[in-house]
């Protein structure tokens, strides 16, 4: 349950916060954003604030926001068709009732003769025998099926916007993720303090080796076995080098110098080879300055591993095994809820890094590959066909998720076969 709980929290924070930031430069720019949603699949809930429908669906995958002018309009009103007219009280047309006119008394039904709600924004239609000319307000809706539908002028579609405002709404996806990565990781050294490269011993784990032996939270470690130490890290390298064999810890506590043995217990680290661990863990220090510090630099590092990770997939030295899908992050989650909210939070901070790279590769359907397109669009000085992105974006969409498929394939066997 814990593990549940914590993956519904994570992966709706990373996915809201990407999709937000879509959102909100849309938004800026202009654009009418019919839909923000969190999953896919059927509606499960769902509210309208302003010109946008917020919804939450069945399938936990992700998310979207359904910009106007990047999906065909679902309803078409053509010349011929019969529609209802309900007018604001600048009389111009605010509802246009395609269906089930009936269960709207107060329209005033006319057959449509010409229409444009893109650009001049009229009705031209047949009232009885008389031809009359309706201006339409530019948030006119569409009722089909009594569900409404705004229109989307011209200025109002996606694809009206400038190379750089388009641009732009794109990016801050992948961007928000980054952002989020960054808080929460300030956030950690806020709350448990912040990683100090000292030869300093933090917080000493109960019946662990060190406790065992008389090492306390705050001794110096002034060298091991003979070795000098000024670092964390060269006190932890010379603990994994020496598993099960006796070492002279010197350390100053109080103003005195101590001797203390410690023998370091064993065990494998992920190449399989056998390394000594005490039960110590690295000082930390509060600051609000050295916390923005450690969120700006792990961000930085957590990029730069992950970047590597995939430099290693295409040159074939990491293998395709290696990935997780959404069963092997949620076994991962699931390990890192059981050691505590500060490694969850790291874990999430990880997630968001990782989402938002995966968003920005050069791939269809991604994020990347739509900004590949607007670039080609920035150069040629013309768009590119719309039926052949559209496909594009299609064919690579299918690609991903079969590569899903064969990752998750990949998790259940190495979890649960």
């Amino acid at each position: 349950m814990n593990t549940l709980i914590s993956i519904v929290i994570i992966f709706g924070l990373l996915v809201f916060i990407h999709e937000w930031g879509h959102l909100y430069f849309a938004k800026r720019a202009g654009i009418l954003c019919r839909e923000f949603a969190i999953g896919f699949g059927p509606k499960v809930f769902s509210f309208k604030r302003d010109e946008t429908v917020y919804t939450i669906r069945l399938l936990p995958l992700g998310g979207f926001v359904r910009m106007a002018g990047e999906d065909p309009e679902t309803v078409h009103i053509k010349p011929g068709y019969d529609v209802g007219l309900v007018f604001n009280k600048n009389n111009k047309v605010s509802k246009l009732i395609v269906n089930n006119k009936s269960k709207h008394p107060d329209a005033r039904v006319v057959s449509v003769e010409r229409i444009d709600l893109e650009k001049d924004l009229f009705i031209e239609a047949y009232d009885g025998e008389e031809l009359i000319t309706f201006l339409v307000d530019e948030k006119a809706e569409i009722i089909f099926d009594e569900e409404s539908t705004q229109i989307a002028p011209l200025n109002r579609q996606f694809g009206s916007k400038t190379v750089g405002q388009r641009a732009l709404a794109i990016f801050a996806g992948p961007l928000m993720n980054f952002v989020l990565a960054f808080v929460i990781l300030t956030a950690f050294a806020l709350l448990a303090g912040m990683p100090v490269d000292k030869a300093k011993i933090g917080e000493v784990i109960p019946e662990g080796a060190a406790f065992e032996a008389g090492l306390e939270e705050n001794d110096q470690v002034v060298a091991i076995s003979g070795q000098a130490t000024d670092t964390w890290l060269e006190v932890v390298a010379i603990i994994q080098q020496h598993p099960s064999q006796e070492l002279m810890f010197e350390v100053e506590r109080n103003g005195q110098r101590l001797e203390i043995p410690v023998i370091p217990q064993e065990r494998e680290n992920q190449l399989g080879e056998k390394e000594g661990f005490v039960g110590i863990s690295q000082p930390t220090e509060f600051s609000l300055l050295g916390s923005l510090q450690y969120g700006i630099t792990e961000t930085y590092m957590f990029t730069k591993l992950i970047f590597e990770s995939l430099g290693m997939l295409i040159t074939g030295q990491f293998s395709l095994d290696h990935l997780a899908g959404p069963v092997g992050i949620y076994n991962y989650t699931g390990q890192a809820a059981e050691m505590g909210i500060f490694i969850l939070m790291k874990w999430a901070a990880v997630l968001s890094v990782n989402l938002g790279i995966i968003n920005l590769l050069p791939l269809p359907a991604l994020d990347g590959g739509r900004l590949i397109f607007i670039g080609l669009e920035a150069v040629r000085g013309k768009p590119v066909d719309p039926q052949k992105e559209g496909m594009i974006h299609f064919i690579g969409f299918a690609l991903l998720m079969l590569l899903m498929l064969v990752v998750t394939w990949n998790d259940i066997n190495k979890f649960f076969l």
